[in-house]
């Protein structure tokens, strides 16, 4: 079967079963602080697992597209050496909310993998929970009678919870599970083990293909389990293994989902898959990453330095590193595979088709960027062998024994600096280390970079206590604020959390007029009063479908009502700024063409910040040209058109875009201003009339990523301030050129003036350089050997590092060392002809340092060539000094 037809299988027998087919949620997750990327298929219907959400229909099933990079089931630095694991990877998936239980979901999912995808029941093998002490259970009878009436007794073995028993996390809906595994090996290898003694012993050819959950417990912060009221199913079956299996191949690379990626990198980079290891390797790291990178862009994270951005470009990166290091592929070549990918996957997936463009453009920048960083790293690396060695002339020279500077180490700190600061990876260091005979001292390179990630935890630390529930209806909280900013609400719960020693609460409301942070819009502020005590309300977060009000106190009210009252004018500005967003997101798909796409936001009360697709700069005149038709609409008082409860098709049909990366209901809200200008999906707040914004002007426009732009604008009060400050500006400019009829005419005579003066004083130095050059020619003086000049100069820095070359050019066995006074600074520059660094061990770095303690100063730089500053200009003589007595 082709992989298609086994993904369509498995969609059309749970169809047949009554299941809900859903889509795939996006890949990258929004409105979850525990979680960047959707890494198991349940991550879109964890709400109703946890009780947050009405259930719309009690079973469903999927295919998902998950990304997973640490944990468990997946290391990145794993992925590509073994046949099975992967970062990308589709999670089928099918679920039930409070129906059937572990009967169903044993008796079906034997059905189809026996009967219509006909695996032969003897390779299968079930693992069934084994019970756990500290926890108080016991073995998971019920599973293991349900599962002898269809397999055999010898087929089944019980697991250890680690293994058998899944937790969404420290606390929440838990439960046993069973797992069913599958050995592809030959006969030969099965006679002479069984496969059962091969389940869970990370053998390539004995896997799990497919985990039940039964989910019938929640665990509390203190780590106790308690019965859930409703009892629910989770399955998760993976779509990479089971391709493998029914297509008789043993790695997951071998199946026609990889296939095309990897004989496109083979015809790349005129190598054949299957001849060498590393080279097989390097090749499946690619094909897996670069499904990773582009699913994670079409779904609109593009690479960058923190969050999910960061673990998008280091998967990114470590694609490129295996081109380099083992393909010897020394330029851009992973956003060709694009093309290969979208044709494979774009019928099930349309957004990677839609977003083709993009992701190539995204992918060669970042390759473009990292391929300079890696030569970066390696002049870097040469640098540091380079001074090594002269350390190593210089400590010869000096002594009978060369101790530890001569032990062929690599400092671990100095490769944990290359890795943090430049991004140059470890295994690349320890290649570069072995080709010079070296080693890498990884026991201090792995103590840095624990260092490094205890530093990271303990930021990120948050210690988040369980709820006190006040209200057990378990229903979602209702937003009232696009009609009230103050409201009687009910609690329905709170928990205490906190984060880096400071302690905040987090209040659930049944209803509430604050907004969740969402959609680009900021969450509202404000405060509660409860018993006649006002407490502030700091920000308000969507933890999933909760809406959470972070407060920096609470009280446990009365009668369990509170009055929530919003922040009306932080309200009313970011409103103002939110619905100039549509404005302009129409304007700019008006000037510059339909194929402009919204591809993140920012509103809060100052400011409005807009990403989109687009592949060159913004003209001036393209920029005057929207904020002339986004005032037109303020100023034409537009009322804005809200429609609520509005089926998807048919807001799509009233010219509503979906954006990709948003997951959307089957119902929907829309906002509209002017029928024919912008139509969007937008659950954020809105003006009532346009002309509310005021007056409109952007800031500024300039490039993220490749194909990204980014404009950021003011509206209102904000925007008229703006405009007194330049006029302000303007007046000051003209009071200083005594208030001339024609200021423009007077400033541009006043530039020309200072261009041709500045031209005349260039000159100037140049031939005040050429005289002192001559000047310090003749006075250089022998010394063992050396050519030195050691002089005090009338000179800035930057003319000084051109002297000292010009002199470098024409004169042999050079050491210069010139001195100056600037501002009241010592600064100090010694110059090193390459040739004495070579043959005398001579390091101007290590020289500048020493002498600079007479400056009260310090400095550094290359072996060649170091600067100083200091203090202390009275020392200069002394320095000069010290420098003479060191030669």
């Amino acid at each position: 079967m082709k992989s298609e037809q086994i993904r369509q299988a498995f969609l059309s027998f749970f169809k047949s079963k009554e299941h809900q087919i859903v889509a795939s949620a996006p890949m990258v997750i929004k409105n979850d602080p525990t979680l960047m990327f959707t890494n198991a298929g349940m991550n879109q219907f964890k709400d109703l697992f946890l009780g947050n959400s009405v259930i719309k229909y009690k079973r469903a099933a999927d295919t998902q597209k998950c990304l997973r990079v640490s944990g468990k089931h997946n290391d990145l630095e794993e992925v590509g050496r073994d046949t099975y694991h992967h970062t990308m990877f589709e999670m089928l998936g099918n679920w039930s909310f409070g129906d059937y239980f572990k009967k169903e979901a044993i008796e079906w999912a034997w059905e189809l993998l026996t009967e219509v995808y006909k695996i032969d029941k003897d390779s299968l093998y079930v693992s069934v929970f084994g019970g756990d002490k500290s926890d108080g259970l016991d073995k998971d009878m019920e599973a293991f009678n349900y599962w002898k009436e269809i397999v055999p007794e010898d087929q089944l073995l019980f697991g250890s919870k680690k293994d058998n028993f899944w937790e969404m996390g420290d606390t929440g809906p838990c439960g046993p599970c069973s797992e069913i595994h599958v050995d592809i090996r030959g006969d030969e290898e099965k006679k002479k083990v069984s496969g059962k003694e091969l389940v869970n012993k990370d053998h390539p050819l004995v896997i799990e293909i497919w985990n039940l959950v039964f989910i019938e417990f929640n665990r509390n912060s203190n780590g106790e389990l308690l019965a859930l009221p409703a009892k629910h199913i989770d399955t998760g079956l993976g779509f990479e293994r089971l391709c493998m299996v029914l297509q008789g191949v043993q790695s997951n690379y071998d199946t026609d989902i990889f296939q095309p990626i990897i004989r496109k990198i083979a015809s790349l980079s005129k190598l054949t898959y299957g001849m060498d290891e590393k080279t097989d390797i390097a090749m499946r790291v690619i094909a897996d990453h670069v499904r990773a990178v582009a699913f994670a862009i079409a779904d609109g994270q593009l690479p960058s330095n923190t969050g999910a951005g960061y673990v998008i470009r280091r998967i990114l990166r470590r694609a490129v590193r295996y081109a380099y290091t083992f393909l010897k592929v020394d330029e851009p070549f992973i956003y060709q595979l694009v093309k290969t990918l979208t044709d494979q996957m774009g019928d099930t997936f349309p957004e990677i088709k839609s977003q083709e463009v993009l992701i190539r453009k995204v992918i060669i920048e970042e390759e473009q960027a990292f391929l300079k960083t890696l030569e970066k790293g390696i002049d870097l690396f040469d640098d540091y062998l380079l001074e090594r060695s002269t350390q190593n002339i210089t400590h010869n020279a000096n002594s009978k024994e060369c101790g530890k500077m001569s032990e062929k180490m690599i400092d671990g700190y100095f490769a944990f600096k290359l890795l943090d600061t430049f991004g140059f990876p470890i295994d690349l260091t320890q290649l570069l280390a072995q080709e010079k005979g070296f080693k890498v001292d990884l026991d201090s390179f792995y103590k840095e970079l624990q260092k490094q990630k205890d530093r990271s935890r303990n930021a990120a630390q948050k210690d988040t206590g369980d709820w006190v529930i006040e209200n057990d209806k378990k229903q979602e909280s209702e937003f009232i604020g696009y009609k009230n900013t103050t409201a009687e609400v009910e609690v329905v719960k709170y928990r205490k959390v906190t984060v880096k020693k400071k302690t905040h609460f987090e209040v659930v409301l049944n209803k509430t007029p604050f907004y969740a942070e969402s959609g680009g819009q900021i969450g509202d502020n404000g405060y509660f009063i409860i018993d006649d005590k006002k407490i502030k309300v700091f920000d308000t977060k969507k933890d999933n479908n909760l809406t959470l009000h972070l407060s920096s106190d609470f009280i446990k009210p009365e009668n369990n009502t509170i009055i929530a009252t919003v922040n009306k004018l932080n309200r009313k500005l970011t409103t103002n700024n939110h619905s100039t967003t549509h404005l302009m997101h129409a304007a700019l798909r008006e000037v510059l063409g339909s194929h402009v796409e919204q591809k993140g936001s920012l509103v809060d009360p100052q400011r409005l910040r807009f990403d989109f697709s687009h592949f060159s700069k913004v003209l001036d005149d393209e920029l005057l040209n929207i904020e002339k038709i986004v005032n037109a609409k303020i100023r034409e008082n537009i009322e804005t058109e809200v429609f609520e409860d509005v089926p998807l098709d048919e807001a799509k049909k009233m010219g509503a875009a979906a954006l990709f990366g948003e997951k959307y209901g089957e119902i929907v809200r829309l906002i509209r201003f002017d029928e024919n200008f912008s139509t969007e999906f937008c659950g954020g707040t809105h003006v009532k009339f346009t002309g509310q914004i005021g007056l409109f002007k952007i800031t500024s426009e300039g490039a993220i990523a490749a194909g990204i732009r980014r404009i950021e604008a003011i509206t209102g009060n904000q925007a008229e301030s703006y405009y007194r400050e330049k006029e302000s500006t303007l007046a000051e400019i003209s009071l200083l050129l005594k208030q001339p009829n024609n200021l423009l005419k007077s400033v541009q005579m006043l530039l020309t003036q200072n261009s041709r003066l500045t031209k005349q004083l260039d000159a100037f130095k140049i031939e005040k350089l050429n005289s002192l050059k001559e000047e310090l020619t003749s006075n250089v003086f022998l010394r063992n050997g050396l050519n030195v000049i050691c002089k005090r100069v009338d000179l800035d820095m930057g003319a000084i590092r051109d002297l000292s070359f010009a002199l470098d050019k024409s004169i042999n066995n050079l050491v210069l060392l010139l001195a100056s006074e600037n501002n009241g600074k010592a600064n100090l520059s010694l110059l090193i002809s390459e040739n004495l660094v070579q043959e005398k061990g001579l390091n101007a770095n290590k020289i500048i340092r020493e002498i600079a303690k007479e400056i009260k100063g310090g400095g550094g730089g290359q072996l060649n060539f170091a600067t100083a500053g200091g203090s202390f200009p009275s020392g200069i003589d002394a320095a000069m000094k010290s420098f003479k007595k060191y030669l």
